[in-house]
Parts: C-alpha cells; structure tokens; sequence
C-alpha cells in the first residue's frame, strides 16, 4: 500500500493509494518542527479512527518545505520499513526531465503537476495552481515541464493587504456580486478578485502567444472552482492533480527499478 504526501507551505496532505483509488485523505499543518513520531502519532490515529487496517510499505514524497523531508523520510524508514521516493531528488525519476537554465532547481511541486497534467491531457498545456503562491506550469508537447510564473497567492495577497494597512480588515476572499464595492469589505473583494481574474487571463495569454500553439489551461487548488464560476478561464479543472502527479511518478520509479 502506498502513502502519498504532499508538503506544501500552508498544509500537508496525507493520502493512501491501493493501486486503483484513494482509500484515505488526511490533511494537517505544515511544521517542520514536527518528528516522525509525532507524524506517526496522528497518522495511525486517523487511521484506526476510520478503521482502516493496511500495511503501508511503500511512501512518496514532494515538499516545498526542504526542512520537513528529513523527518518525513525518518518516518518511511522507522514505521514503515521503507526508503520513500523524494520528488526532487537524484533518487527520484521523472517521466520527463524539465527544460529549464541550467542549475535551476524546479519546486516538486510543479513537477508533480506538470507529470498529472500530462497523464490525463497530453501536452501543451498551463497548469494553474491556487495555492499559498499562484503558480503557471507550462507543459510541453512532450510532457516536458518547460518554466513557468510564480505570482502571490490569493490568500497571501489578502493577508498582505490586511497587515500593511491598518484600516483595512482581513476579509475572505468571495465572488463580489458587484466590480464598484460600497463598503470596505466589498471593495477589498473586488479588488482581489477581479484582479486576479485579470492576472490569470492575461499571464495565460502571454503565454499562448509566446509558445505560438494551442494550448489548454487546466486549474488546481481549493479557490480554482472560485474564479472559473464567473469566468472561462480554466478548460479543466483538477481537484486531486497532484496527488495523481505522485502516482503517476511513483509507478514510472517502480517501472525503471
């Protein structure tokens, strides 16, 4: 049985995979101060929580939080008698290398998207994914991933607004029912909101027009669903993109073994 995590800046997702679906999803805070058996605490009291009795005997990992790994491999090596795949590492293949400056090192995350996109929709595509930052992937014909743009994140950019302005309060971000706000609240939201409907229309364009071919934008993250109800920016939307990424890698690692 397979234990997929996906370490991000905000939240770490725990998932177990069968080899044909998800049996489990668990999701905490990132910490890095966090032990292994601290990790292994929570986990097995999930676990028998739900009544889920399996054996994991095989663990993958992406983390955009370097400091987290090492506990998160002590974790796979301790509990589960295994050395995890670490995306990133020299230990870990890709389906295809990315193209990118030399020396430049990729965050596994957009390797792992770049690898679920590809799975599901070919290539030739930008990937957008909601989350602590607003990143494009873009996706080569060949499945390669090719470079990108790292904007702020939604909630990051709220936050931001919130503490560097005394006046102004910390609002959720919501679909405004009018662009002209006549409170403050309302305002902030139109301004985040129209704007980044802005920003992704016109990065995705730039980028069409760079590539000089069609090509298709899928949407990852929890606010995705958000900005593709008012508008048609996304052709597809991918709840669990980079979960399927960490499959997707995983069994081109147990292939090539």
């Amino acid at each position: 049985m397979l234990l997929a995590i996906d370490c991000g800046n905000t939240n770490t997702v725990f998932s177990i995979w069968d080899g044909a679906k998800w049996i489990a999803t668990w999701r905490t805070s990132t910490e890095w101060q966090r032990t292994a058996d601290q990790y292994y605490v929570w986990l097995s009291s999930l676990m028998r929580f739900q009544k889920i009795d399996v054996e994991i005997d095989e663990v993958i990992v992406s983390s955009t939080v370097p400091r987290v790994v090492f506990n998160l491999r002590v974790l796979a090596d301790r509990y589960f008698n295994c050395r995890p795949v670490v995306v990133g590492k020299a230990e870990c293949a890709l389906p295809v290398d990315p193209r990118v400056d030399e020396g430049t090192q990729v965050g596994p995350d957009r390797l792992v998207n770049t690898a679920g996109a590809f799975d599901r929709h070919g290539g030739d595509l930008i990937v957008v994914d909601f989350g602590t930052a607003t990143t494009f992937d873009v996706v080569a014909s060949d499945g390669a991933y090719v470079g990108g743009v790292i904007a702020p994140g939604v909630n990051l950019s709220l936050e931001a607004l919130h503490n560097a302005a005394a006046a102004l309060p910390h609002v959720d971000i919501s679909k405004p029912q009018a662009v002209v706000g006549t409170n403050t609240v309302a305002c902030m939201q139109s301004g985040v909101f129209w704007g980044y409907i802005g920003l992704v229309r016109e990065i995705c364009a730039r980028i069409k027009a760079e590539r000089g071919v069609p090509m298709r934008v899928i949407s990852t993250g929890g606010l995705a669903p958000l900005f593709q109800q008012s508008e048609a920016l996304f052709d597809a939307f991918e709840e669990d993109l980079t979960m399927h990424g960490l499959i997707v890698i995983h069994r081109f690692n147990k292939e090539i073994a």
